[in-house]
């Protein structure tokens, strides 16, 4: 059963989009630098900070100066992110930020769908412990209609192309009772805050801030991540090959009925088919691995890099469905790293939740 409720969040006093950021994990140590630059109370002087424990001391201080502040009162919030996806395409994506008990995968009530590594679960594991706070939400997805939209009024917060209204979240717990919640992005993160829960022992410690969206929310999208290789020329289909915008055409023309993917090499791209039931994720970690590779969401790139010589190669992918992704994490199985990729991330410095 997913224990999600309202929390006590902690937020900045006098909050400004010059203090939110994109999520640690996805900024460069120039764009890092960026934020840091703008305010120095930016978030990210929190999530990537060189010392987790200077982060954590500048997070209480932040607190004892009154530069954050504790809600009176438990709430849920109501979030919308307005995007451009990296399609052109303008979405909406809306969901709920609320509180949840984690639990370890084998009770079935949050499912992953990614295969984690050490290093970054032991530095968030620091910084947790320096800060007794969730800085960061991760984002989950479940079925089933949402309990609350987004209310007609201005938000109470904003930032980063996103805004947050503030609810009493009354029956929230009912809603999510029975549903099983997958790990759309977040997967190191939720693993920190289990050990941590491990570590500490107490209720609160086994809790962590979440954005809960709906599959069927019209917003959400799905986009490729496309790999690129060295060596494994024999992975590459043989024929005389054609042009990448026919291939890319051939490919978007397929059913979803076996694994395919675009082969681009020497200036040529071939069509690539898998078995039935494979994933086009799964039929590229087949042929060239997940060790040493590179990736990049943008197909023209990819091309680019390859007609650099910077890789000998690249499978240029179609997006994962998301009912395909439920359906593996139902069965208890994990796919290759970057199977997808969910685009706005979130953004960080809206609200804390503390642990």
């Amino acid at each position: 059963m997913a224990d999600v409720a309202p929390f006590r969040a902690i937020r900045y006093a006098h909050p400004a989009p010059e203090l939110t950021a994109p999520p640690y994990d996805v900024l460069t140590p120039e764009q890092r630098d960026t934020y840091r630059a703008r305010d120095p109370h930016n978030v990210v002087h929190l999530t990537l900070n060189e010392s987790e424990e200077e982060a954590g001391r500048l997070f209480r201080a932040w607190l004892d100066e009154g530069v954050l502040v504790h809600d009176d009162e438990p709430s849920v919030w109501a979030v919308a992110q307005d995007y451009v996806g990296p399609d052109g395409v303008a979405r909406r994506r809306e969901g709920i930020v609320a509180s949840l008990r984690v639990e370890p995968y084998e009770t079935r009530v949050v499912l992953p769908h990614e295969r984690t590594h050490a290093g970054p679960k032991e530095s968030r594991l620091r910084l947790l412990r320096a800060a007794r706070a969730q800085l960061e939400p991760i984002f989950l997805l479940y079925d089933g209609e949402p309990p609350v939209v987004p209310p007609a009024r201005e938000p109470d917060l904003a930032g980063e192309g996103t805004s947050l209204w503030r609810l009493p979240g009354d029956g929230i717990a009912d809603v999510f009772a029975e549903k099983q919640l997958l790990i759309a992005d977040g997967h190191h993160r939720y693993e920190t805050a289990l050990a941590y829960a491990a570590e500490q022992g107490t209720p609160e410690s086994a809790r962590m801030m979440v954005v809960l969206v709906s599959t069927g929310d019209p917003g959400l999208e799905i986009f490729p991540t496309h790999r690129l290789f060295y060596g494994h020329a024999d992975a590459v289909p043989s024929g005389s090959g054609t042009a990448v915008a026919d291939a890319l055409a051939a490919l978007a023309a397929c059913p979803y009925d076996r694994a395919r993917a675009v082969a681009y090499a020497d200036g040529v791209a071939h069509l690539a088919e898998g078995e039935p039931g494979e994933l086009d994720v799964e039929l590229v970690d087949r042929l060239v691995g997940h060790e040493g590779i590179g990736y990049t969401a943008d197909a023209a790139e990819a091309v680019a890099r390859v007609d650099g010589h910077e890789f000998d190669g690249a499978f240029l992918l179609r997006a994962t469905r998301i009912e395909d992704v439920f359906e593996r994490s139902r069965r208890g199985e994990v796919m290759p790293q970057k199977t997808t990729y969910f685009f706005p991330k979130l953004t960080s410095g809206l609200l804390f939740h503390p642990v």
